[in-house]
């Protein structure tokens, strides 16, 4: 298959969010990516079960990591894997629709090591609640 409708796959199962924090690719001033959930330099493959679409900020936060410390737990726990494990089993929105909750350990994990409620996000959150499209269905 080629790269490009490798890239085209991974967008349109995404319906064009950011698998992460939920931002649309289509209001964004940079262009989203097409990440590797477990990095090439920890012996990922570029393959469909292996890539997600990331908008910047959260692929330049996770960067090479698979893991990170759990702060209730205290102890490693593996950053959420966008295919194997459903959003909605490891993360909810606050009752405002700004902030992303972690609901377990991969939850709260995955928010921290990926800043998943910087202040840019949650006012993005903002406007588009104020529109009706946050969040997203």
């Amino acid at each position: 298959m080629s790269l490009n409708k490798l890239k085209e796959q991974v967008y349109n199962r995404a319906n064009g969010l950011c698998e992460y924090c939920k931002s649309p690719a289509n209001i964004s001033t940079q262009s989203f990516v097409i990440e590797h959930i477990i990095p090439k330099s920890k012996e990922g493959k570029t393959s469909l079960e292996n890539l997600a679409l990331s908008c910047q900020g959260c692929n330049n936060y996770k960067y090479n990591k698979i893991s990170g410390i759990d702060s209730i737990l205290n102890k490693k726990v593996n950053l959420f894997h966008p295919r194997q494990q459903a959003w909605n089993n490891n993360f909810a929105w606050s009752d405002d629709g700004l902030e992303i909750i972690g609901i377990n350990a991969i939850g709260r994990v995955t928010i921290d090591t990926l800043k998943l409620n910087r202040t840019e996000l949650k006012n993005l959150r903002k406007l588009l609640t104020e529109v009706g499209k946050h969040p997203p269905k």
